[in-house]
Protein backbone atom coordinates (compact mmCIF):
# COMPACT_ATOMS: atom_id res chain seq x y z
CA UNK A 1 0.00 0.00 0.00
CA UNK A 2 3.02 2.14 0.07
CA UNK A 3 2.69 2.64 -3.81
CA UNK A 4 -0.61 4.61 -2.99
CA UNK A 5 0.60 7.16 -0.59
CA UNK A 6 3.60 7.66 -3.15
CA UNK A 7 1.12 7.79 -5.99
CA UNK A 8 -0.97 10.65 -4.13
CA UNK A 9 2.39 12.27 -3.24
CA UNK A 10 3.58 11.54 -7.13
CA UNK A 11 0.05 13.29 -8.52
CA UNK A 12 -0.37 16.00 -5.82
CA UNK A 13 3.14 17.44 -7.01
CA UNK A 14 2.76 17.67 -10.38
CA UNK A 15 -0.74 19.28 -9.60
CA UNK A 16 1.07 22.06 -7.98
CA UNK A 17 3.66 22.59 -10.45
CA UNK A 18 0.76 22.43 -13.18
CA UNK A 19 -2.49 23.36 -12.12
CA UNK A 20 -4.33 23.00 -15.47
CA UNK A 21 -3.17 19.10 -15.31
CA UNK A 22 -5.52 16.73 -15.17
CA UNK A 23 -5.03 13.63 -12.60
CA UNK A 24 -6.81 10.13 -13.70
CA UNK A 25 -6.09 7.12 -12.10
CA UNK A 26 -7.09 4.11 -13.16
CA UNK A 27 -6.69 1.38 -10.78
CA UNK A 28 -6.45 -2.53 -12.23
CA UNK A 29 -4.91 -5.98 -11.28
CA UNK A 30 -3.07 -5.24 -8.11
CA UNK A 31 -3.90 -1.50 -8.49
CA UNK A 32 -7.32 -1.59 -6.84
CA UNK A 33 -6.35 -2.94 -3.23
CA UNK A 34 -5.94 0.49 -1.68
CA UNK A 35 -9.63 0.90 -2.61
CA UNK A 36 -10.58 -2.72 -0.82
CA UNK A 37 -12.57 -2.24 2.38
CA UNK A 38 -10.15 -2.03 5.43
CA UNK A 39 -6.93 -1.01 3.06
CA UNK A 40 -4.50 -0.11 5.41
CA UNK A 41 -0.72 1.80 5.01
CA UNK A 42 2.29 -0.13 6.47
CA UNK A 43 1.70 2.39 9.73
CA UNK A 44 -1.78 0.81 9.89
CA UNK A 45 -3.62 4.02 9.21
CA UNK A 46 -6.81 3.71 6.62
CA UNK A 47 -6.14 4.75 3.29
CA UNK A 48 -9.17 6.33 2.78
CA UNK A 49 -7.90 9.35 3.96
CA UNK A 50 -5.11 9.02 0.55
CA UNK A 51 -8.17 8.44 -1.76
CA UNK A 52 -10.10 11.68 -0.59
CA UNK A 53 -6.43 13.55 -0.80
CA UNK A 54 -6.64 12.50 -4.34
CA UNK A 55 -10.39 13.35 -5.07
CA UNK A 56 -10.18 16.33 -3.17
CA UNK A 57 -7.42 17.66 -5.96
CA UNK A 58 -10.06 16.91 -8.49
CA UNK A 59 -8.32 13.47 -9.70
CA UNK A 60 -10.60 11.11 -11.30
CA UNK A 61 -10.44 7.63 -9.85
CA UNK A 62 -11.12 4.81 -12.34
CA UNK A 63 -11.03 1.07 -11.33
CA UNK A 64 -11.63 -1.71 -13.39
CA UNK A 65 -14.15 -4.22 -13.29
CA UNK A 66 -12.55 -7.46 -14.93
CA UNK A 67 -10.16 -7.10 -12.37
CA UNK A 68 -13.28 -7.50 -9.90
CA UNK A 69 -14.99 -10.26 -11.26
CA UNK A 70 -11.55 -11.72 -11.41
CA UNK A 71 -10.76 -11.71 -7.90
CA UNK A 72 -13.66 -12.28 -7.30
CA UNK A 73 -13.67 -8.73 -4.63
CA UNK A 74 -16.50 -7.13 -3.07
CA UNK A 75 -16.83 -4.10 -5.20
CA UNK A 76 -15.96 -0.89 -3.38
CA UNK A 77 -18.27 0.75 -1.12
CA UNK A 78 -17.47 4.40 0.57
CA UNK A 79 -16.09 5.71 -2.92
CA UNK A 80 -18.95 6.93 -4.90
CA UNK A 81 -16.69 9.19 -6.88
CA UNK A 82 -15.02 6.47 -8.09
CA UNK A 83 -16.09 5.61 -11.76
CA UNK A 84 -16.01 1.65 -12.61
CA UNK A 85 -15.08 1.11 -16.17
CA UNK A 86 -15.15 -2.33 -18.05
CA UNK A 87 -11.48 -2.41 -18.22
CA UNK A 88 -8.69 -0.53 -16.90
CA UNK A 89 -6.30 -1.66 -19.61
CA UNK A 90 -8.62 -0.71 -21.85
CA UNK A 91 -9.25 2.91 -20.13
CA UNK A 92 -5.51 3.40 -20.56
CA UNK A 93 -4.75 2.93 -23.99
CA UNK A 94 -7.15 5.77 -25.56
CA UNK A 95 -5.77 7.97 -22.40
CA UNK A 96 -2.22 7.64 -24.11
CA UNK A 97 -3.56 8.14 -27.46
CA UNK A 98 -6.57 10.54 -27.72
CA UNK A 99 -5.87 12.68 -24.89
CA UNK A 100 -1.58 12.83 -24.93
CA UNK A 101 -1.40 11.64 -21.36
CA UNK A 102 1.31 9.85 -19.65
CA UNK A 103 2.04 7.13 -17.37
CA UNK A 104 3.31 7.98 -13.87
CA UNK A 105 3.64 5.26 -11.94
CA UNK A 106 5.41 5.27 -7.91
Amino acid sequence: MDEAQRAKGNICNHLAADPGAKGVVVGHGLGIDFVLDGARDRNGNPLEATIQGLKSTGVDLRLCARTWVTRKSIMPRGIPESAIVPSGVAEVAPLRAREGSVDLRP
